[in-house]
């Protein structure tokens, strides 16, 4: 999971909610502090993970003039959702939230940015309906399911949701963590066991499962797509990085590798991520209304 330095929105940041006509989102909105604002972003997390994953993304991407808006999808920490029906997390339903998060923005066109399974989520949404999006940025996302140890982990998880409770996987997770010594110290703990303690289960599990079953859909958003970002770190153990400069190339997509960043640049690596993000923004503005 992303583990972001910190819970507490920078200066300029603010938590709200975004109302949308398929209900009300937690998310997290900065705002360029002076200068006229040169885009709209719309920034959606990964498995196990919430809006705050892009909270050091916040600060520089305002101060490069864009207005970015980051937020828990349906199920995720702060945004509510059934803890026992899979259907509203199928991922047509899950662009389709999107794709109204993106209309509650406008009117102008919005850059899409999706990190792992959010990228999953923002490709179907643009497949759906590219006309919202003036770009759509894939994160650490890759072209289909994830990697065969990932499956695992991700099934493993699975099983465990069908029977134990929330608390009792956080706990073997954490055990497990540190069995495999990647235990990382930055985040504040308590904050990330109240954040997974307040996912949906049935969300987990139905997003886990498109993981793990995603097909190759590189060639239909290649027909549809507006101007694509792939950016990624220099390792990634869920989608290898040799598999994302092919997915670039096959989308004809801007490609940036982020050093010393893994799976979560985001995170690893956040002015360098900031500085690229807004880079590709740069060269392809949203068309003024």
């Amino acid at each position: 999971m992303s583990r972001p330095p910190t819970f507490a929105p920078p200066p300029g940041t603010r938590a709200h909610v975004l109302r949308t006509a398929r209900g009300d989102f937690a998310a997290l909105a900065g705002e360029p502090e002076s200068g006229p604002v040169r885009g709209t972003a719309l920034l959606l997390p990964g498995f196990t993970g919430s809006k705050e994953d892009f909270i050091a993304l916040h600060g520089p991407l305002s101060a490069a003039g864009y207005r970015c808006v980051s937020v828990d999808g349906r199920g995720q920490y702060q945004t509510e959702g059934p803890a026992d029906d899979e259907r509203p997390y199928a991922q047509a339903e899950l662009a389709q939230d999107v794709l109204a998060q993106a209309a509650a923005l406008g009117p102008a066109k919005v850059h899409l940015l999706g990190h792992s399974l959010g990228g999953l989520v923002a490709r179907a949404a643009v497949i759906a309906d590219p006309a919202p999006f003036a770009s759509l940025t894939l994160m650490a996302s890759g072209p289909a399911a994830v990697s065969a140890s990932q499956q695992q982990r991700v099934e493993l998880l699975q099983g465990a949701l069908a029977s134990l409770g929330m608390a009792q996987v956080w706990e073997a997770i954490q055990a497990l963590e540190a069995a495999d010594d990647v235990v990382d110290v930055r985040g504040d703990e308590e904050n990330l066991r109240q954040r997974w303690l307040s996912n949906s289960p049935a969300q987990l599990i139905a997003t886990g499962r498109q993981l793990t079953t995603e097909p190759d859909r590189v060639e239909e958003l290649a027909a549809v797509a507006p101007p694509v970002h792939v950016l990624s770190g220099e390792r990634d153990d869920a989608w290898p990085v040799p598999l994302l400069d092919d997915m670039a190339r096959r989308l004809r997509a801007e490609r940036t590798v982020i050093a010393g960043a893994e799976h979560s640049p985001n995170t690893d690596r956040p002015d360098e991520t900031a500085a690229a993000l807004a880079a590709f923004w740069d060269r392809h503005p949203a068309p003024a209304e």
